[in-house]
């Protein structure tokens, strides 16, 4: 994700917060690691982490008794009695594998919840459904809790989506959206337009009048020889480019606003009068 362009707000109370509740968990995670404690044990230092550091309330907004079509999620974000995230939490020691993530999307896919965790305390993993046909997810974004620093803003905006605060006003929804816009499919996706392909045919006429140079030849040189395949290709950019096209169409069959020209009103005044 691009954070340099995507200013999250974190309130000092937060911040405050996540400086002095941080380096508490990082050691602690550390010494469970070395002591490679098991699952039932993490998710009980995971759910501490949600309360002393993203700020939920231990005992109403963090849960273990989610039930997912017979079975039971490790843990559960819930506010205003309406589930936010369902994480599911796997021995610190043990690395994160396509696996784990298939049975935490699946619990999901079951249960209409679009936000999901995968975690086993040190790698965070923020995945969100898309409830299309078939059912999909998509990594939003992941950090290395260990590694972070408290005291840098970019790492305190990562850890501020996943707190109540941010939760509660829909950060991380926010962040999504702007995300889906400040890309390489998007910029891909508008580099090839007609406005960025013309201007570019533009300049290289200006550096050599008397080029002959058509906006297809251009467009073809981009995508070939510019811009790297595997973001010209493929349903993101399809996604991005119907958003570019969809924008376009729109602008090209808006009617030019006339010009107006205010009446004067009549008046009864004689020159000199």
């Amino acid at each position: 994700m691009i954070w340099e362009v995507i200013i999250i707000r974190v309130p000092k109370t937060v911040s405050s917060r996540l400086i002095k509740e941080v380096p508490k968990f990082q050691r602690i995670l550390d010494k469970a690691k070395s002591r490679d404690v098991n699952e039932s044990d993490t998710v009980t230092i995971i759910a501490d982490i949600l309360s002393s550091v993203f700020g939920f309330d231990k005992y109403n907004e963090i849960t273990s008794e989610q039930a997912v079509r017979g079975t039971y999620c490790d843990l559960a974000i819930k506010l205003d009695d309406k589930i936010k995230y369902l994480i599911e939490v796997k021995a610190v020691g043990i690395d994160l594998k396509a696996d784990h993530l298939r049975q935490a999307t699946n619990y999901g896919a079951n249960s209409g919840i679009q936000w999901i965790i995968l975690t086993n305390g040190i790698s965070w993993e923020i995945h969100r459904m898309k409830f299309s046909q078939p059912v999909d997810h998509e990594l939003v974004f992941k950090l290395d809790f260990v590694s972070i620093n408290p005291k840098k803003m970019e790492d305190q905006e990562k850890i501020y989506l996943l707190c109540k605060e941010g939760t509660a006003s829909e950060a991380i929804e926010e962040f999504h959206d702007r995300a889906q816009m400040v890309n390489r499919f998007m910029i891909s996706a508008i580099s090839l337009t007609q406005p960025v392909v013309g201007t570019i045919r533009k300049e290289l006429r200006r550096i050599s009048p008397g080029l002959k140079v058509t906006e297809e030849e251009i467009q073809n040189i981009l995508v070939s020889e510019v811009i790297k395949r595997e973001v010209t290709e493929g349903e993101e950019f399809e996604v991005a480019n119907k958003k570019v096209k969809k924008v376009s169409r729109k602008t090209e069959t808006k009617p030019a606003q006339p010009n107006v020209v205010q009446s004067v009103p009549p008046t009864d005044d004689k020159p000199g009068g």
